[in-house]
C-alpha cells in the first residue's frame, strides 16, 4: 500500500512539474530580458518589470491550456484506472 502511494506522490510531482516548467521558463525569459534592457537604460522601475513578465506568462498560459489540461486528465485517468 505504501509503495503504490510513494508511486503515485511521485507521478503527481513529475506531472506538476512538466505542467509547470514551460510557463516559469517563459517568465524567466521574459524576466531575464526586461532586467538585462533595464540595466543598459538604467531605468529602474518595479512595474517595468513586472508586466512584461505577467503578460508574457498569461499569453503562454492561454496558449499552452489545452496542452496542459490534456496531461493533467491523463494523469487522472491514469490514477483511476490503477485504483479500480
Amino acid at each position: 500500500m505504501n509503495d503504490m502511494l510513494v508511486d503515485a506522490l511521485g507521478s503527481a510531482f513529475t506531472v506538476v512539474l512538466v505542467v509547470s516548467a514551460p510557463i516559469l521558463i517563459i517568465g524567466l525569459v521574459v524576466s531575464l530580458v526586461t532586467s538585462l534592457l533595464q540595466a543598459m537604460t538604467q531605468v529602474q522601475e518595479q512595474t517595468l518589470s513586472l508586466i512584461p513578465r505577467l503578460l508574457a506568462m498569461l499569453v503562454a498560459l492561454l496558449f499552452l491550456m489545452s496542452w496542459m489540461l490534456s496531461e493533467i486528465m491523463t494523469f487522472a485517468t491514469e490514477m483511476f484506472s490503477a485504483t479500480a
